[in-house]
């Protein structure tokens, strides 16, 4: 007999189909790499999205979950708040799927998952892809973290001094997932790691 899976290592992870769909499945390949249990939900534009911005097939990236969803799955597990979990991040999160949630009128199983992280009381973190952003935009994102979400738009660290995208990709995602008490290894951490501070220009 299987025992149930501790809350805490339970992950609902959201793809939906704003630009940098690497950010979702970076986060799937790091949490299996860390013994966290994930759960898939991915909308079809993010489908589309995954074959404009990447070499990467649909299997191989549903391959990287432990469990995947259908996005018209609306009596799925994660649909209800007694499937218990620690929450979930939606990398990246578009704007219509963050204007779901903000208004609690959900049409999909992505974003009735993230209404039900929020009524649950569960964290809630939406790495919202989009600039520049108007008021209504700002509004509903003022919303949200006044529901408890974090908002959280993918903002490289240039401290970290990246040689590549691979590298901004795995420590946004490291910053995304400590928001949940996660340490995948890839944070270059201030004040714990070496050589962080920029050298004086040469002339």
């Amino acid at each position: 007999m299987d025992l149930p899976v501790p809350a805490q290592r339970r992950l609902i992870v959201g793809i939906s189909g704003a630009s940098g769909v690497v950010y979702g499945v970076r986060v799937l390949q790091l949490l299996r790499n860390a013994g966290v249990e994930t759960h898939l939900v991915m909308s079809k534009t993010a489908e589309l999205t995954f074959a404009y911005e990447t070499t990467l097939k649909i299997a191989d990236v549903k391959a990287a979950a432990h469990t995947v969803h259908d996005i018209g799955d609306m009596a799925a597990s994660i649909s209800s708040g007694s499937f218990r979990t620690a929450g979930m991040i939606v990398a990246p999160c578009s704007i219509r799927s963050m204007s779901e949630i903000a208004t609690g009128v959900t049409t999909t199983l992505l974003t009735r998952a993230a209404d039900v992280a929020l009524k649950e009381r569960r964290r809630l973190v939406l790495m919202v892809r989009e600039t520049p952003l108007h008021g209504g935009h700002l509004r509903s994102m003022a919303a949200l973290s006044d529901m408890g979400a974090i908002i959280a738009p993918p903002v490289p660290a240039f401290y970290a001094k990246p040689k590549s995208i691979e590298e901004m990709v795995d420590h946004t995602v490291g910053r995304m997932l400590d928001l949940f008490e996660i340490d995948v290894g890839t944070v270059s951490r201030w004040g714990e790691d070496q050589d962080l501070r920029a050298r004086p220009l040469k002339n």
